[in-house]
């Protein structure tokens, strides 16, 4: 069953609904009297954090994080997932089209404590602080991903292809946390109106921006990774081509010998000369020694 009474105090009623089908929002609507436009936010994936107030009823649309790996990652619902909090006299109504990582923990809290010393916006705060908290579980995973690419890039020396690729992923999952942070501060604000101390809310409001500057502090550090190493992988690039221009030094005079008598004009003396391919090739040979000291003495190393 999608909806599900999860507790029942004497104050109020908390009802969990799972992957709302048309059927459990109509239900929703006409039972609880909840405005179905609010509903019908609560299944569109791409929907934005915000709140909302419709008579009786508190509409918290939040968003938090998964532990899905996708492939894209173009928008907020491919890092996030929806959790709609409907705070109404009496009941509270969570609502998710997925599985949600922060209902799921504070019921394993409740099976340990009864809920019945819990207010109904005092469980909403809960939630609240679980949603901060899946976020703040990813940023400690970015920083020890980001370490690990940092220790790959420096201390062991590599220089994949496969680094760059993981640094912009990394990036593109700092900056569309953020992005979801950021907004999230709209429905965490409105957590002052409820029944609730202004140190709990405080408590919130200090989570979610301690967050926020570790994913900047992830994304700021993410983009100075990629620019040093880009610039390592320019400077091995510019000492092959020093390599190279050495290398260059060595063979251009012997080339240009070799080209000289590569044209076989019968006026040239050197080429009827008994032992002029011996003289030639000592000339070379004597050309490469003085070219190798020369550089040595000024210190041209590769």
């Amino acid at each position: 069953m999608p909806i599900e009474q999860k507790y029942k105090t004497d104050h109020w009623e908390w009802i969990d609904v799972t992957a709302p089908t048309d059927e459990d929002l109509q239900f929703l609507h006409e039972r609880y009297h909840i405005n179905y436009l609010l509903l019908e936010d609560t299944i569109d994936p791409n929907h934005l954090p915000k709140y909302e107030e419709v008579g009786d009823v508190k509409f918290f649309l939040a968003r938090e994080s998964t532990d899905l790996e996708r492939r894209t990652l173009n928008n907020i619902s491919d890092i996030s997932s929806k959790l709609g909090i409907f705070l109404l006299p009496k009941l509270i109504i969570t609502t998710h089209r997925t599985k949600s990582k922060s209902i799921h923990e504070v019921c394993e809290e409740f099976k340990k404590e009864k809920p019945d010393n819990f207010s109904r916006d005092r469980l909403a705060l809960k939630l609240a602080l679980r949603v901060i908290k899946t976020f703040d579980d990813e940023s400690q995973n970015l920083l020890e991903v980001m370490d690990a690419i940092e220790n790959e890039i420096f201390l062991k020396n590599t220089n994949h292809t496969n680094q760059i690729r993981r640094l912009y992923k990394l990036k593109r999952k700092s900056g569309l946390n953020t992005r979801i942070l950021n907004m999230s501060g709209e429905w965490i604000s409105k957590f002052k109106t409820l029944d609730l101390e202004e140190v709990e809310v405080m408590d919130l409001l200090d989570k979610q921006k301690d967050v926020i500057a570790d994913f900047d502090h992830v994304n700021a550090q993410t983009v100075n990774l990629i620019s040093m190493f880009l610039a390592l992988s320019d400077q091995k690039a510019n000492q092959v081509m020093k390599l190279l221009a050495m290398y260059s030094v060595y063979f251009l005079p012997i080339t240009f010998i070799a080209g000289i008598y590569g044209m076989n004009f019968d006026i040239m003396p050197e080429l009827h000369h008994k032992n002029g391919y011996y003289y030639t090739l000592g000339l070379m040979a004597l050309i490469v020694i003085v070219t190798f000291i020369y550089m040595r003495r000024k210190k041209w190393q590769g």
